[in-house]
């Protein structure tokens, strides 16, 4: 570790040993930011509403508050955006972070309070450094700078331009502390282009010749950008361009299926990969230990975590039923739908992705996918983890393919009973041989899932699956269609229904499906 990088470590030391209590005091930290979560709460007309004060117990929260989604807490965000006072959160609300917006066509603005900003978002951005740090002591971070990747923001129309919304990125690019300002490229300026095209380009200007040392962002959006700076500088890889990279912070959509041409790009024996999970609703975990499986679940962000088990989740939305379990309750290998309360204003909201726990002291997640991106049409239960998966053993098993983005479907034929997935995939580099690569992931997804490997036996519900190849740069027209292009936008991985896969295959041509 250089001077530079070794005098900015020992602030850190002593945030990492509060960090390494989560293995003995997980169940009382997460019972201080209850307290510390009511005690704001009783200020707010929501908390009026239901009773709540910090001597609130966890017994009489969960009686008297509903387990909500979006839907649910809708129209009193829509009186925050208005400039309404004290109605989720005391005093005002300025920036709201817009969801990408991948499990339904309307945009959501998840509120995103100061004090939320400060004391989950820039802490878990620090954190992830501090840990980074602590297990690679040969770090020279602070004698490069960061590049940094994300969307931007705007006035919202029904507050009169007295309130902010954009993608999460943006608006800790706004309020970036000034050590992060000077660290960061490109500038706040160019980050925070609305165009996405000029964005990239201006982006690609700045980045070349600068001492880029670490990279943070969405793996699919970055990978554009590093193959924009090869282009634009005639370099073979990117380790060429800069020699100094050593980590990739990422987060967003899982990292499987764009490792090996990550590696291929940068062929730095240097080179990590560290993984976050970082959403508009708040921070929740870091990869900290490069041995064990899984991120660990941060517990003093000002978040309070619940969980329900995937398979009691009812498909109808209506949770009033649901059984929460506390932390302490839940077990290793089994799927959870997160349920959260955080200084930001949310109070018992289930934020859509499924999560399982890898460990238990401390607590270690996994991301498995999300309530509503799955396939489940003939009980064969196939999660987002699966695909991913199955996909890079495809891969592993062809020696040459890279997938850049997919997306899978059911199809049903119903006069004999039976269905198939239906997969479309852009590739990066083909497969050999497209019949060999398709019959290897239905393998491959058979040995990772025993519901679908039930369903698959002798054909009997689910005939093998098919795979149809996407035309470079489908994926981003059709995200481009629908004004999601670039930021934290991501293509919908699964679904139940044939929504998102009949849409894309709608843009392309009949020639274009050839290999």
């Amino acid at each position: 570790m250089d001077l530079k990088t070794s005098l900015v470590y020992q602030v850190a030391k002593l945030r990492l040993r509060r960090i390494e209590q989560y293995a003995t005091r997980a169940e009382e930290l997460q019972a201080e930011q209850l307290r510390h979560i009511l005690a704001r709460a009783a200020r707010t007309d929501f908390g009026r509403r239901y009773g709540l004060t910090r001597k609130t117990t966890y017994s009489s929260y969960c009686t008297d508050v509903p387990i909500v989604d979006y839907e649910g807490l809708k129209a009193d965000i829509e009186r925050m955006t208005r400039g309404e006072r004290d109605i989720l959160v005391p005093g005002s609300c300025q920036w709201f972070a817009k969801s990408s917006g991948t499990t339904s066509d309307r945009s959501k603005y998840i509120p995103v309070p100061y004090l939320h900003l400060q004391d989950c978002h820039y802490r878990g951005g620090s954190d992830a450094l501090w840990i980074y740090l602590r297990n690679y002591p040969d770090s020279r971070f602070f004698t490069t700078k960061g590049l940094v990747l994300g969307g931007s923001h705007s006035p919202m129309p029904l507050s009169g331009g007295k309130a902010f919304s954009g993608d999460l990125s943006a608006i800790l690019v706004e309020h970036m502390p000034l050590l992060g300002d000077m660290l960061r490229v490109p500038s706040r300026e160019t980050l925070l282009m609305s165009e996405w095209t000029a964005k990239m380009q201006a982006i690609v200007q700045e980045v070349a010749t600068a001492r880029v040392g670490s990279l943070s962002g969405v793996p699919s959006w970055m990978l554009v950008l590093l193959k924009e700076v090869l282009q634009a500088t005639g370099r073979e890889s990117i380790t060429e361009v800069w020699p100094d990279l050593e980590v990739f912070f990422h987060g967003g959509i899982s990292f499987t299926p764009y490792r090996s041409t990550y590696a291929e790009l940068i062929p730095s024996e240097r080179m990590r990969y560290e993984e976050t999970y970082n959403a508009s609703e708040g921070f929740f975990a870091i990869q900290d230990d490069p041995a064990e499986a899984g991120m660990l679940l941060m517990l003093d962000y000002g978040i309070f975590y619940e969980f329900i088990p995937l398979d009691e989740l009812p498909a109808s939305g209506d949770y009033s039923s649901c059984r929460a379990l506390r932390l302490e309750e839940v077990e290793l290998g089994r799927d959870y739908a997160m349920v959260i309360s955080t200084l930001g204003g949310l109070y018992r909201y289930i934020i859509g992705d499924t999560v399982r726990f890898t460990s238990l002291h401390p607590y270690r997640i996994v991301i498995t996918g999300r309530t509503k991106h799955f396939i489940n049409a003939f009980g064969e239960e196939v999660m987002v983890a699966n695909t991913d998966a199955a996909l890079s053993e495809a891969c592993r098993r062809d020696g040459r393919a890279r997938v850049s983005e997919y997306t899978a479907a059911p199809r049903f034929f119903l006069d004999e009973g039976k269905g198939r997935h239906e997969w479309l995939i852009e590739f990066e580099e083909p497969p050999r041989d497209l019949t060999t690569f398709t019959s290897d992931l239905d393998t491959a997804l058979r040995a990772l899932n025993s519901d679908y490997d039930a369903k698959r036996y002798e054909d009997m519900t689910l005939l093998p699956l098919t795979v149809d190849v996407a035309p470079k740069g489908l994926f981003h027209r059709w995200l481009e269609s629908e004004g999601k292009l670039g930021g934290q936008h991501k293509v919908p991985r699964l679904s139940n229904n044939r929504h998102y896969l009949e849409a894309l295959l709608a843009l392309v041509t009949p020639s274009s499906s050839e290999l």
